[in-house]
Formats: C-alpha cells, structure tokens, sequence
C-alpha cells in the first residue's frame, strides 16, 4: 500500500566558513571564458554541487526509467539532464539538471529557450547517496515553480517517491511506492509503472 511521508526539516548547518555564492550569469561568463572546466556540476541555491559520477545501479534504473518514459510520452518529450527554469525569484542563483524531464510539447519548441515549469509535465531524481538532498533541497525548488509532478526514484529503499499538488513552496502530496505497486503519472494516468520493473537486472 503507498504511505504517505512527511519529510522532517534540516537539520541546522553547522557553521563553517563563509562560501562563495554563485549566480546564473556568473557560471556563464566562466563558461564562455574557457576557465569552467566542463566538470558535471548543478547550480543550487547559489552553491555549485557537483553531479557524482554514476554507479551502475544509478545507469541501469536511468536507462530503464528513460525507456518507459519514451514509450509512454513518445521520444521527443523526454530529455535526460537537461538544465531546466523554476521559479523567478529562484532563477538568479539555481540552475537544476534533473535526470530526466517529460515536456508537454515536443523538444524541439525549445529551439532557442530552455523549459519553463509549466513546460513540464514530470520531473524526475534518481537518488543513492542524494536521496535527502533530492527530498528536501530540491522538492522545494520544484514546488517553488509549481512543477505538477516530481519522482525522486530511491535506489536504497527500493521504492518511488511521487510529490505532487505544489503549494507555498512545498509539495502537499508525497507518497511512496514500493517495488511490488504501481503509479501513474498524471500527464498519462492510463499508463501505470510497475515500480519493481525499474529495480530489475
């Protein structure tokens, strides 16, 4: 049966020393001035996290989740690590990279700008050692943005985190399938993942 979760608050920080905050506009001119070293890394809240390399259990279930995604939206609506928009006031210092997108409309609207959230249909964080950074950090940026659906695929605990029904910068649905359910996303609710299928060799 899916149980509902509450996610508890952070922690406080410990204190360390004061950090470097970035900006959107700051990582480009480092990009296009060659000193950006092409490192995979994600601009959050103003920090520059960097994108662990994958194990193999983080590709396979990537492969698998992208396959079904593909036979379920159609190829040109999925697009895996893609930078994408959120909310406004977030904008300046967050540039997320989510494993896999679902757009409403074909990749190929985008030509010339990236998604914005209402572009998306599923978003979607395959999650090993991130997993309460993908809860918490990120869950918030997405229901800041009013993005609809947010997966975060727990490859620990074996199940399927679904936040939905954004609202005042959290999610007020979260609820967790383990490998024996099954969920639809709401973009197509006729098509239902069999959670287990994702966590097979």
């Amino acid at each position: 049966m899916p149980v509902a979760l509450t996610i508890a608050p952070d922690p406080p920080a410990p204190l360390s020393p004061p950090r470097k905050r970035w900006t959107r506009a700051e990582c480009a001119a480092l990009e296009s001035s060659g000193v950006w070293d092409q490192q995979k890394l994600e601009l959050i809240d103003g920090e520059l996290i960097s994108k662990m390399g994958k194990n193999r259990p983080h590709v396979n279930a990537l492969v698998t989740m992208m396959q079904w995604l593909v036979d379920t939206f159609g190829r040109g609506r999925v697009n895996p690590e893609a930078p994408v928009d959120v909310a406004p006031q977030d904008n300046p210092t967050n540039e997320p990279e989510p494993d896999l997108i679902v757009l409403r409309r074909a990749t190929t609207s985008f030509q010339t700008s990236r998604p914005q959230p209402a572009d998306l249909a599923l978003v979607v964080e395959i999650a090993d050692t991130t997993l309460r950074f993908d809860l918490t950090v990120k869950a918030r940026l997405y229901a800041r943005a009013g993005i609809v659906e947010y997966w975060v695929l727990d490859l620990t605990g074996r199940r399927l985190i679904v936040h939905r029904e954004p609202e005042l910068g959290s999610y007020r649905s979260v609820i967790a399938y383990s490998e024996s359910e099954k969920v639809a996303p709401l973009a197509s609710p006729q098509h239902e993942l069999p959670v287990g299928d994702i966590f097979r060799p």
